[in-house]
């Protein structure tokens, strides 16, 4: 018997997923933040979990981008939200053996922008990612002192092969160990293994970078107050900041004016 991937998502607080349950797991990790509930475009990020729609930047400005801090609305089937510069539309449907979630967004042709599903999961110390061997792999400046290596002077990123960029090996998720680093690995898929409990997750996109962002937070962030959290993170774009975007670094809006794109997610193993 199939056993169903139920979604929930928060229209009025940033179209947040906030559950991913299968056969009794859940797969999100989630926060208290009361302070979720006042926020407006502009507003510092405030980290509630579960999986966030980070569109039109991760990092940078405005931070986690413009549909957190917005409330979504719903039109027939698909789940929207409009922001300054664009319109975001998701529209989820349940699959065999998992969810999809097809997207489009409508903008003036040329648009530059990042997405990323940036979903904190709830995995265990011994929970491991597998992604395309050899892929390429960008590291960011919080990487340095776990390097052994001077960072090239005023480089916003260096960029190694997967499973071991320049050395750091990422695809353990590990203990605490005061540590956070992220990655972006050009690779449209991965699956997570945490004991015998998978999750695939794949983004599809004509025409567009694709990529998957890493966030591998053990308790080494926010400065002051760090707790553990651990981001899988398919996406649209090579960088965490659009406005360190090279030419092919961003997805861009063509003649039509819209850019769509599919993210799936399955309990079942498609290992690359």
């Amino acid at each position: 018997m199939t056993v169903p991937l139920d979604v929930v998502t928060d229209l009025l607080h940033g179209g947040r997923w906030t559950s991913l349950r299968h056969a009794g797991r859940e797969w999100l990790w989630r926060r208290e933040s009361p302070e979720r509930d006042g926020v407006a475009p502009g507003d510092a990020f405030v980290d509630a979990g579960g999986l966030e729609e980070c569109v039109p930047t991760v990092r940078g400005t405005p931070d986690h981008g413009d549909a957190w801090s917005r409330a979504w609305t719903r039109e027939g089937d698909g789940e929207s939200v409009r922001c300054d510069d664009f319109t975001l539309t998701r529209t989820l449907r349940t699959t065999p053996d998992g969810v999809e979630a097809a997207y489009v967004l409508t903008a003036e042709p040329g648009f530059r922008f990042l997405w990323a599903a940036h979903a904190l999961l709830d995995l265990s110390e011994e929970a491991f990612l597998k992604a395309p061997e050899g892929a390429p792999a960008r590291l960011f400046p919080e990487a340095a002192p776990l390097l052994g290596r001077p960072w090239p002077d005023g480089a916003p990123w260096v960029e190694g092969v997967w499973p071991a960029p320049l050395g750091l090996c990422l695809d353990r998720f590990g203990p605490d160990d005061g540590t956070a680093v992220g990655a972006v690995v050009a690779a449209g898929r991965c699956c997570v293994h945490d004991g015998d409990d998978r999750l695939a997750l794949a983004v599809v996109a004509e025409g567009q970078p694709l990529s998957v962002a890493l966030w591998r937070n053990l308790g080494g962030f926010p400065a002051g107050r760090p707790y553990r959290s651990t981001g899988v993170e398919p996406m649209l774009g090579r960088v965490f900041d659009l406005a360190e975007a090279g030419p092919d670094d961003a997805a861009r809006v063509p003649a039509s004016g819209e850019v769509r794109w599919r993210l799936t997610v399955s309990t079942h193993c498609h290992c690359p």
